[in-house]
């Protein structure tokens, strides 16, 4: 029999999921809220069939269930635009995915040969991967409810408090030079993580919190969104192209004052709270607007490890560094989860947001988006160059 413990973490993880979903009505559940991102019941399904594609397909060897919807709940199958209209109606949808829950709760209860010997179940392997998996999408599911929080925001919100500018807090953190540990340990890290590695890097300072509304409001009153000396020439092509000059989820009343929208609609923006909804380019300008520039990912991680990092886990943080494969990476479980993203298109963030489940909120955990996305929970901690 699998852990009893992990098995009841996979029962909280569906029941998060499901719950996004389950008050909502087939409209809500079908419509695409924004290009990047799917049909929040596209979600739901998505999540019950890869975990039935692993436990039944997989390691029990049927695919009864799984292979009739295959094409609609693999991603690289069909297009985002088009799986809305492809979703069955909502109550069908729940339906569906409580019994196949239930199957999978059985076969994992049971403790069965076949099940337990399989090389994916060894140390809970794919409990944890499952587990995780949920937690991805429970984050990007309230993504897409800040999405649709958005469009129906009406630019009234009443702001009692203003949000005021400030430069950049300077207190900066040193690191000194040395070989230093990094990566993740099976069986809970992601093949992108493994295997570890010793690092060497240089001296460098790091901020000790992120970058906050406040500060971020003082890059934008100081002409951020307009200086091309900030930006990277990548960086500045795509601003030239937006009719944004704030955070994506940051909006304006008629008394010109800042507002943030978030899944269940508008709030007051704290001043001292890190700023969220940014595109690496963004974040790579507002950085050297700060003198500091963007952290590779393994000062990021290191820095965590040292525990000189405050008020991590509530904004991910963009890295300076493109998303690459380690010395030694082996594709695990199958090679899509992250080989086609090592492209030099996709840009490694660190250390989570406010919807993080606890399952990926560790220190070697990489996530990865292309510059240009900016609906993400994302902002960003400068480092600093320092002589050793």
């Amino acid at each position: 029999m699998s852990d009893p413990n992990l098995l009841n973490e996979l029962r909280l993880a569906r029941e998060l999921v499901t719950a996004l979903v389950d008050t909502l009505d087939d409209t809500v559940s079908c419509t695409q809220y924004h290009p990047d991102l799917s049909p929040i019941g596209w979600h739901l399904g998505h999540c019950t069939w890869t975990e039935s594609y692993w436990l039944q397909a997989t390691v029990g060897g049927d695919d009864r269930h799984t292979q009739p919807v295959e094409a609609l709940y693999t991603p690289s199958a069909t297009p985002k635009a088009e799986r809305g209209a492809r979703l069955p109606p909502l109550d069908a949808l729940l339906q569906w995915t409580a019994g196949l829950q239930a199957i999978n709760d059985e076969l994992l209860e049971s403790g069965s040969p076949p099940l337990l010997d399989h090389p994916l179940m060894q140390d809970d392997y794919l409990l944890h991967f499952l587990i995780q998996h949920y937690s991805q999408h429970y984050e990007t599911m309230l993504m897409i409810l800040t999405q649709r929080a958005c469009r129906a925001d009406d630019g009234t919100f009443p702001v009692k408090d203003p949000l005021h500018p400030r430069r950049p807090d300077p207190t900066a953190l040193a690191v000194q030079p040395g070989h230093y540990r990094v990566g993740g340990t099976a069986p809970i890290a992601y093949d992108n993580e493994l295997p570890p590695q010793q690092v060497t890097l240089g001296p460098f300072s790091i901020a000790s919190r992120p970058v906050s509304n406040s500060e971020y409001l003082a890059f934008m009153q100081d002409g951020g969104y307009r200086r091309a000396e900030l930006w990277s020439e990548s960086g500045w092509h795509w601003q030239q192209q937006q009719v944004h000059e704030q955070p994506d989820h940051w909006r304006r009343n008629a008394d010109d004052h800042w507002y943030g929208i978030a899944a269940r609609g508008a709030y007051v923006l704290a001043g001292d709270a890190p700023v969220s909804g940014l595109s690496y380019h963004e974040a790579e300008a507002c950085a050297r607007w700060a003198g500091g520039r963007l952290p590779h990912e393994h000062q990021w991680e290191v820095a965590c490890r040292l525990r000189l990092l405050e008020d991590t886990g509530r904004a991910w943080e963009w890295c300076g560094n493109s998303f690459y494969p380690y010395a030694g990476y082996r594709a695990f479980p199958y090679e899509d989860y992250s080989q086609p993203w090592f492209d030099d298109n996709h840009y490694s963030l660190r250390g989570g947001s406010l919807h993080t489940r606890p399952s990926i909120r560790r220190a070697s955990f990489r996530n990865f988006y292309q510059p240009d996305k900016r609906h993400i929970f994302a902002g960003l901690r400068p480092v600093y160059d320092t002589q050793a």
